[in-house]
Protein backbone atom coordinates (compact mmCIF):
# COMPACT_ATOMS: atom_id res chain seq x y z
CA UNK A 1 0.00 0.00 0.00
CA UNK A 2 1.29 3.46 -0.84
CA UNK A 3 1.99 6.15 1.73
CA UNK A 4 -0.74 8.67 2.47
CA UNK A 5 -0.47 12.37 3.25
CA UNK A 6 -2.72 14.34 5.58
CA UNK A 7 -2.34 17.80 7.13
CA UNK A 8 -3.01 18.27 10.85
CA UNK A 9 -3.24 21.49 12.84
CA UNK A 10 -3.00 20.99 16.58
CA UNK A 11 -1.92 24.45 17.67
CA UNK A 12 1.79 25.19 17.49
CA UNK A 13 3.36 23.03 14.79
CA UNK A 14 6.48 22.48 16.94
CA UNK A 15 4.35 20.42 19.34
CA UNK A 16 2.51 18.48 16.68
CA UNK A 17 5.71 17.72 14.77
CA UNK A 18 7.54 16.58 17.94
CA UNK A 19 4.75 14.11 18.74
CA UNK A 20 4.38 12.66 15.24
CA UNK A 21 8.16 12.34 14.76
CA UNK A 22 7.90 9.59 17.39
CA UNK A 23 4.93 7.69 15.91
CA UNK A 24 5.60 4.29 14.36
CA UNK A 25 4.39 4.24 10.75
CA UNK A 26 4.90 7.97 10.26
CA UNK A 27 7.39 8.40 7.43
CA UNK A 28 7.85 12.18 7.36
CA UNK A 29 6.63 15.24 9.24
CA UNK A 30 7.03 18.78 7.91
CA UNK A 31 5.84 21.98 9.59
CA UNK A 32 3.98 24.46 7.40
CA UNK A 33 1.02 26.71 6.77
CA UNK A 34 -2.30 25.60 5.25
CA UNK A 35 -5.51 26.90 3.75
CA UNK A 36 -4.87 30.62 3.92
CA UNK A 37 -5.20 33.27 1.22
CA UNK A 38 -1.59 34.50 1.00
CA UNK A 39 0.92 32.68 -1.23
CA UNK A 40 4.34 31.91 0.27
CA UNK A 41 3.53 33.30 3.73
CA UNK A 42 6.26 33.86 6.30
CA UNK A 43 6.02 33.06 9.99
CA UNK A 44 5.70 36.80 10.62
CA UNK A 45 2.74 36.93 8.18
CA UNK A 46 1.05 34.02 9.94
CA UNK A 47 1.52 35.60 13.38
CA UNK A 48 -0.62 38.57 12.37
CA UNK A 49 -3.63 36.23 12.29
CA UNK A 50 -4.74 37.96 9.09
CA UNK A 51 -3.67 35.39 6.45
CA UNK A 52 -6.23 32.70 7.21
CA UNK A 53 -3.54 30.01 7.51
CA UNK A 54 -3.33 27.34 10.18
CA UNK A 55 -0.01 26.10 11.53
CA UNK A 56 -0.01 22.45 10.46
CA UNK A 57 2.18 19.45 9.92
CA UNK A 58 2.25 17.69 6.59
CA UNK A 59 2.19 14.08 7.71
CA UNK A 60 3.19 11.17 5.49
CA UNK A 61 2.32 7.79 6.97
CA UNK A 62 2.21 4.13 5.97
CA UNK A 63 -1.37 2.89 6.38
CA UNK A 64 -0.05 -0.69 6.42
CA UNK A 65 1.64 0.18 9.75
CA UNK A 66 -0.73 2.76 11.29
CA UNK A 67 -4.29 3.44 10.16
CA UNK A 68 -5.60 6.94 9.59
CA UNK A 69 -7.99 6.37 12.49
CA UNK A 70 -5.04 5.66 14.80
CA UNK A 71 -3.16 8.72 13.46
CA UNK A 72 -6.23 10.79 14.32
CA UNK A 73 -6.57 9.20 17.78
CA UNK A 74 -2.98 10.28 18.52
CA UNK A 75 -3.82 13.74 17.15
CA UNK A 76 -6.92 14.12 19.36
CA UNK A 77 -5.08 12.67 22.35
CA UNK A 78 -2.24 15.19 22.21
CA UNK A 79 -3.99 18.54 21.76
CA UNK A 80 -7.24 20.17 22.89
CA UNK A 81 -9.73 20.00 20.01
CA UNK A 82 -12.37 21.90 22.01
CA UNK A 83 -10.76 25.34 22.15
CA UNK A 84 -11.47 27.59 19.18
CA UNK A 85 -8.36 29.27 17.75
CA UNK A 86 -6.28 28.44 20.81
CA UNK A 87 -3.95 25.88 22.33
CA UNK A 88 -2.89 26.83 25.85
CA UNK A 89 -1.30 30.28 25.74
CA UNK A 90 -1.08 30.24 21.92
CA UNK A 91 -4.06 32.28 20.75
CA UNK A 92 -5.10 33.13 17.19
CA UNK A 93 -6.73 31.56 14.15
CA UNK A 94 -3.36 30.09 13.14
CA UNK A 95 -3.56 27.80 16.21
CA UNK A 96 -6.93 26.26 15.33
CA UNK A 97 -7.52 22.54 15.50
CA UNK A 98 -7.73 21.32 11.92
CA UNK A 99 -7.69 18.23 9.73
CA UNK A 100 -7.01 18.90 6.05
CA UNK A 101 -7.58 15.83 3.93
CA UNK A 102 -6.21 14.74 0.57
CA UNK A 103 -8.90 12.18 -0.33
CA UNK A 104 -12.63 11.63 0.14
CA UNK A 105 -11.83 8.44 2.09
CA UNK A 106 -9.74 10.43 4.58
CA UNK A 107 -12.56 12.95 4.98
CA UNK A 108 -15.05 10.13 5.62
CA UNK A 109 -12.79 8.50 8.24
CA UNK A 110 -12.20 11.82 9.99
CA UNK A 111 -15.92 12.74 9.91
CA UNK A 112 -16.88 9.33 11.34
CA UNK A 113 -14.38 9.72 14.20
CA UNK A 114 -15.51 13.28 14.94
CA UNK A 115 -19.15 12.14 15.00
CA UNK A 116 -18.26 9.19 17.24
CA UNK A 117 -16.38 11.43 19.70
CA UNK A 118 -19.30 13.88 19.85
CA UNK A 119 -21.84 11.08 20.38
CA UNK A 120 -19.70 9.55 23.15
CA UNK A 121 -19.02 12.97 24.69
CA UNK A 122 -15.30 12.14 24.58
CA UNK A 123 -14.55 15.70 25.72
CA UNK A 124 -16.36 17.86 28.27
CA UNK A 125 -17.19 20.45 25.60
CA UNK A 126 -17.87 20.11 21.86
CA UNK A 127 -14.98 19.45 19.47
CA UNK A 128 -14.35 22.46 17.20
CA UNK A 129 -11.82 20.82 14.87
CA UNK A 130 -12.07 22.13 11.32
CA UNK A 131 -12.38 19.37 8.69
CA UNK A 132 -11.76 20.42 5.08
CA UNK A 133 -9.83 19.31 2.01
CA UNK A 134 -6.34 20.78 1.76
CA UNK A 135 -6.43 23.83 -0.51
CA UNK A 136 -2.94 25.31 -0.27
CA UNK A 137 0.11 24.31 1.72
CA UNK A 138 3.41 26.11 2.17
CA UNK A 139 6.36 24.63 4.08
CA UNK A 140 7.47 26.71 7.06
CA UNK A 141 10.92 28.23 7.13
CA UNK A 142 13.85 25.84 7.65
CA UNK A 143 14.40 26.92 11.26
CA UNK A 144 10.92 25.60 12.17
CA UNK A 145 11.65 22.08 10.88
CA UNK A 146 12.58 19.59 13.62
CA UNK A 147 12.47 22.52 16.04
CA UNK A 148 12.10 20.47 19.23
CA UNK A 149 14.84 18.07 18.15
CA UNK A 150 17.18 21.00 17.47
CA UNK A 151 16.18 23.11 20.52
CA UNK A 152 15.02 20.82 23.37
CA UNK A 153 16.17 23.22 26.09
CA UNK A 154 14.61 26.36 24.61
CA UNK A 155 11.98 27.73 27.05
CA UNK A 156 8.84 26.97 25.02
CA UNK A 157 10.17 23.52 24.19
CA UNK A 158 10.92 22.75 27.86
CA UNK A 159 7.58 23.94 29.19
CA UNK A 160 5.13 23.21 26.35
CA UNK A 161 6.53 20.82 23.74
CA UNK A 162 8.31 18.46 26.14
CA UNK A 163 5.21 17.78 28.27
CA UNK A 164 3.15 17.07 25.11
CA UNK A 165 5.76 14.55 23.96
CA UNK A 166 5.75 12.94 27.42
CA UNK A 167 1.93 12.76 27.35
CA UNK A 168 2.10 11.00 23.98
CA UNK A 169 4.77 8.57 25.21
CA UNK A 170 2.63 7.59 28.22
CA UNK A 171 -0.74 7.42 26.47
CA UNK A 172 0.31 5.84 23.17
CA UNK A 173 3.16 3.45 24.03
CA UNK A 174 2.03 0.99 21.37
CA UNK A 175 2.72 3.61 18.67
CA UNK A 176 6.20 4.63 19.84
CA UNK A 177 8.94 4.17 17.27
CA UNK A 178 11.62 1.70 18.35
Amino acid sequence: MAAETIYLGGGCFWCTEAVFDRVRGVLDVESGYANGHLDHPSYEDICTGQTGHAEVVKLEFDPAVISLRDVLLVFFGTHDPTTLNRQGNDVGTQYRSAIYTTTDAQAATARALLDEMQAEKAFDTPVVTELEPIQKYWPAEDYHQDYFLQNPNQGYCSFVVGPKVQKFQKAFTRWLKD
